[in-house]
């Protein structure tokens, strides 16, 4: 792409530059408001902004010919460009922010604290690799979805999102994240899954001064914590694996838990 993507923006709580700013990013299918409007009201001492995936959420209805040949990076462009915006608001434009992005999210956080790590505080990458496996299933998705949309994707989501026994103990949350994939643009989730496709950060992997937290679901697949993460542990401040989660690991409205990690690191 020769110009940064058009994403949604969700200011979640935005008072000014006295507190640090804190952006949320989604996960692929799902708004940004719907997989962290629980943990939002527990972020009392930061500001809040969410960005949406084209086509996701808040983002406008993209032109297919818009999104050709996006990338990670280009995703990454474009929530600079939220950030630019909301801090000239905020009266601190340049300030370094505090991340907190899943499985996407996650990548396009991974990639400003490798491209740009002065620009953060800390990061909470969630779910998330620095490779998401073979990229023929990502194209392969993103061509059924183009064409059939994303209601094809429901029941293979719902398997990988939630642990055993989320389903019937947040209900509401279920319909909320499925609902989101459903309303999702066709063509703005597979421009997603061909960047996913092509995404590969291993060969850029170094250690940063940047306070960094990862958190994985232990049902998640695959089970083993990414070789990523194992091989870079120095520079990795915190890990968790949530005993009941799995991929998109919705985010549990506890005070001991999101809040602590996305807003301290």
């Amino acid at each position: 792409m020769t110009a940064a993507p058009t994403l949604g923006v969700v200011p979640f709580a935005l008072t000014g530059a006295a507190r640090p700013l804190l952006v949320l990013g989604p996960s692929l299918g799902t708004s940004v408001t719907a997989l962290w409007q629980d943990v939002v009201p527990l972020l009392t001492d930061v500001d809040v902004v969410g960005w949406d995936l084209p086509g996701h959420g808040t983002a406008p209805e993209p032109r297919p010919a818009d999104l050709t040949g996006l990338t990670v990076a280009d995703l990454a462009r474009g929530v600079l460009d939220v950030v630019e915006q909301v801090q000239a608001e905020r009266g601190d434009p340049g300030a370094p922010f505090w991340y907190a992005g899943v499985s996407a999210g996650g990548a396009v956080g991974l990639h400003l604290l490798l491209e740009q790590p002065e620009r953060l505080r800390g990061a909470a990458l969630i779910c998330t690799s620095a490779r998401f496996g073979d990229a023929r299933p990502w194209l392969d998705r993103a061509h059924l979805v183009e064409t059939a949309g994303t209601p094809t994707q429901v029941e293979g989501s719902a398997r990988r999102w939630f642990g055993p026994g989320f389903v019937e103990r947040r209900p509401e949350t279920v319909l909320r994240l499925l609902g989101s994939l459903q309303t999702a643009d066709r063509f703005g989730y597979g421009a997603v899954c061909r960047a996913l496709a092509e995404w590969d950060a291993r060969p850029r992997l170094a250690a940063t001064p940047v306070p960094i937290v990862t958190v994985a679901g232990s049902t998640t697949r695959p089970r083993r914590p990414p070789h990523w993460l194992r091989s870079r542990a120095a520079w990795v401040r915190r890990a968790a694996r949530c005993s009941t989660a799995s991929h998109t690991s919705p985010p549990p409205r506890r005070p001991n838990g999101w809040p602590v990690w996305c807003g301290t690191c």
